[in-house]
């Protein structure tokens, strides 16, 4: 099991995990209130992740190690039925857990999640213009560059353009 539904009980966890990699993960992450790092700001986090998950727009995973620990988060958002049948991918990894391989089976298990189980027609991700390994981890798992996307997101307190990526079902229908 390399990623698992996230729970009121990982904010402790999450919040440690947020705390020690903050600087690690400041370039790609927008800032942040000091209240996201702490154990109360991490379980709204969750508990807003849980609700909109029950409304069916988001899938919220924690990714784990061998050992069954808590290395990082993945989630599908922006879930969305219809025609359209498709949704954003977004993750993080601890920086000591990085390099492994983790981020790439994360992101395996959430596609098979997504086609299999939500059978969605399509995953979209982005990264910013100079995450390669990030990039590189979206390539192994079939995503395709299919554009960049101008001032896309704020991140680290700038608006920066992202590579945009998307990989597809291969259910023909």
């Amino acid at each position: 099991m390399l990623t698992r539904r996230i729970t009121l009980d990982d904010a402790p966890v999450i919040a440690e995990l947020l705390r020690a990699n903050r600087e690690f993960l400041a370039p790609w992450e927008p800032i942040r209130p000091e209240a996201y790092f702490t154990d109360d700001g991490q379980q709204e986090v969750i508990r807003t992740a849980l609700e909109q998950h029950e409304q069916g727009s988001t899938l919220p995973h924690i990714i784990v190690d061998d050992s069954g620990g808590v290395v990082g988060r993945i989630t599908l958002q922006g879930i969305t039925r219809g025609p359209f049948q498709s949704c954003s991918l977004g993750y993080w990894l601890s920086a000591s857990h990085n390099g492994r391989g983790l981020a790439t089976a994360a992101v395996r298990d959430m596609l098979r999640v997504a086609f299999e189980e939500l059978g969605l027609h399509r995953v979209q991700a982005g990264t910013l213009l100079h995450n390669v390994r990030s990039q590189r981890v979206l390539e192994r798992n079939g995503f395709v560059r299919f554009g960049v996307a101008p001032a896309y997101l704020n991140i680290a307190g700038a608006w920066q353009d992202h590579v945009l990526f998307q990989v597809l079902t291969n259910v023909a229908d």
